[in-house]
């Protein structure tokens, strides 16, 4: 019997049997409210994180460390040296099943919430627009994880993932096309805007900027750069609080927990734990000693863990949120989606304009200097190293190398040394599509691996 491969929100683990989608389990509650639905949307545990293993696999890490390396889990490591396959044939994959049950969770929304009792028709438009976002966004890492990178000419052939848009658990988990994922993405996006309030209650709630700020994510994804911007722009106009890190230089006792930080728009965050995570060298230096970024979120390597000689990744401590690694859109990104879309079309100052914006308060006033581009293709490379200074340590770099893999300008191949072995990843290697665990396609033959 065919064995699902995401959860079921509000009873058990979905493994096809009948009974579970006939009778109520102990401990559940069938879905009939409004509030019901509000209350499972507004369940972050469920719904807002995402993914992890990312973090290894970009550039932002170099595992130098003996102990380090000693202390990576197979997993990890496999993630790290772009293996062939991480899993074993018995072991889940976390980021999936976390992902599959974000879509069965909004999926059940979309069926249910419109005829819920007790419930506005407006709080039932918006709670429906809201299970729209969240299904896109994380098709968006899905197919952007476990799919090759959007190409116009190949999209419709290039293998997706499997696109549940039901909670019928015996629906078909055939791959779909790139295209078919990034079909529904925008036509989720696109259909939740009107329903939705400018600004959330709570950063953690789908509104009009959040929807906005994931369409300049996604059209940046499929090279449509002229829409980027202008998506960009329309979330910018909701909302562009900036933090500022000269405000804590000397105490970080009230750096915002991203509940209350201006800058996150609809906050996503790392499936799983990855503390202490060590830093590369190249992006130390990228950043430099001077830069608030280095200074306030850049510690030697004695904690989580066994000490290591290096660096780590330390920005999660203030906020005392030692899991949440902030993934979702939020103000840097969407200026830097603006200078990166007027630096392709040769705007070098409306780039540098924006990047500047970002990195006055980023420096102290004594060491601030803005930079300056003569022409769109220097802007482009100021944008390119102003994403990575700004998002190091959230495993979004994987993204960006994937996807600026398409410009031959901007390729980068990457080599790393662990315990003797050395790994090359080149531009556009097929090791840029994670492999789907061999224990989904064992129970769904359906499912197609991706080639080594």
């Amino acid at each position: 019997m065919k064995k699902v491969i995401f959860y079921i929100a509000v009873a058990l683990l979905a493994t096809g049997c009948r009974k579970y989608v006939e009778i109520d389990q102990i401990g559940t509650r069938t879905m009939t409210y409004t509030s019901d639905y509000r209350a499972l949307m507004d369940n972050t545990g469920e719904m807002e994180s995402v993914f992890g293993l990312q973090i290894y696999s970009c550039d932002d890490t170099r595992v130098l460390d003996a102990n380090k390396q000693t202390q990576m889990t197979d997993i990890n490591y496999n993630a790290y040296q772009w293996k062939s396959q991480y899993w074993s044939d018995t072991q889940a994959d976390a980021d999936w099943d976390k992902m599959y049950k974000t879509i069965y969770n909004s999926n059940l929304t979309l069926e249910g919430v419109l005829t819920s009792e007790k419930g506005t028709d407006a709080d039932k438009k918006q709670i429906y627009a809201e299970a729209q976002v969240h299904r896109a966004f994380t098709y968006w890492v899905l197919v952007n994880t476990y799919a090759k990178q959007y190409d116009s000419t190949t999209a419709a052939a290039d293998l997706g993932v499997p696109m549940v848009v039901s909670t019928n658990l015996y629906a078909s988990l055939k791959r779909g096309s790139v295209q078919d994922a990034y079909d529904l993405i925008l036509n989720d996006l696109l259909a939740a805007v009107a329903a939705l309030p400018d600004l959330p209650d709570y950063n953690t709630r789908p509104s009009k900027a959040g929807a906005y700020a994931v369409l300049a994510r996604v059209y940046l994804s499929v090279r449509q750069f002229d829409k980027a911007r202008s998506y960009a722009e329309k979330a910018l106009a909701l909302q562009n609080g900036l933090l500022d890190l000269r405000n804590y230089q000397t105490s970080t006792a009230s750096f915002p927990q991203r509940l209350n930080d201006p800058e996150v728009i609809f906050s996503k965050v790392s499936n799983g734990y990855y503390q202490g995570i060590q830093l590369d060298t190249a992006l130390l230096t990228l950043l430099g000693t001077s830069d608030l970024r280095y200074k306030l979120f850049v510690r030697p390597g004695s904690f989580f863990g066994p000490a290591f000689t290096g660096y780590g990744y330390w920005r999660y401590t203030y906020t005392r949120e030692y899991s949440k690694m902030y993934q979702g859109p939020n103000v840097p990104e969407m200026m830097l989606i603006v200078a990166e879309a007027a630096a392709r079309s040769n705007d070098a100052g409306t780039a540098v304009s924006m990047i500047n914006a970002i990195r006055e308060k980023r420096f102290a006033t004594t060491d601030y200097t803005a930079v300056s581009a003569a022409n769109g293709a220097e802007a482009m490379q100021l944008v390119i190293a102003e994403r990575r200074r700004e998002f190091f340590g959230t495993g979004l770099r994987w993204f960006d190398q994937k996807r600026l893999n398409k410009d031959a300008a901007y390729q980068i191949t990457i080599t790393r040394d662990f315990k003797g072995v050395t790994t090359t990843l080149l531009p556009n290697s097929n090791r840029y599509v994670f492999p789907i665990a061999n224990k989904y396609i064992l129970l769904n033959p359906e499912i197609q691996q991706n080639p080594e």
